[in-house]
């Protein structure tokens, strides 16, 4: 039992969806793989990831001492800024195009900015300031609201837009 609780630490299960998108950037750029198919998976994961931090993470992360608020709002920021990139991304249609890979650079440069950003502040401090058990209650709420979003095709472009507000 003490081992699931681990596998929920809300700090391991979002630095393993960090680790995903870094890949999954990876596979956009190679021209060898399926560039379509990992942009269908990133954007799924993106916007499931964002969404679950917002609703789950964020808000319960401000309650605690040395986690800092304005950190925890300026990922919020951050997760538009990701989202308006990934819209771009999603309108171009032909994935070998320059357009591809200005757009995709363009998202990976604000996502990559974020991750970096967010494991310095928020979750360092979520680390060191978060009881175990707390931590593991909102990996646990983090997980469910990310696969409800999955469920709900929340990476298609209409989504995408609609998050954006386009």
């Amino acid at each position: 039992m003490a081992d699931q609780g681990k596998d929920q630490d809300v700090v391991a299960v979002i630095l393993e969806d960090h680790r995903t998108m870094e890949e999954l950037f990876r596979r956009m750029r190679s021209i060898e793989a399926d560039r379509e198919a990992a942009r269908d998976q990133f954007s799924a994961l993106l916007i499931a990831h964002g969404e679950a931090e917002e609703a789950k993470v964020y808000g319960a992360l401000k309650r605690f001492r040395g986690v800092d608020d304005e950190e925890v709002e300026h990922g919020e920021e951050e997760h538009a800024e990701g989202n308006e990139a990934l819209l771009k991304l999603l309108e171009v249609d032909d994935v070998g195009s320059d357009e591809w890979d200005e757009r995709l650079e363009d998202l990976v440069k604000a996502v990559s900015h974020h991750l970096d950003e967010e494991e310095r502040t928020i979750l360092n401090g979520a680390r060191e300031n978060v009881p175990d058990e707390r931590r593991a209650e909102l990996g646990a709420a983090f997980l469910a609201e990310r696969e409800r979003q999955l469920a709900s095709d929340c990476g298609s472009i209409e989504n995408v837009r609609k998050i954006v507000g386009r």
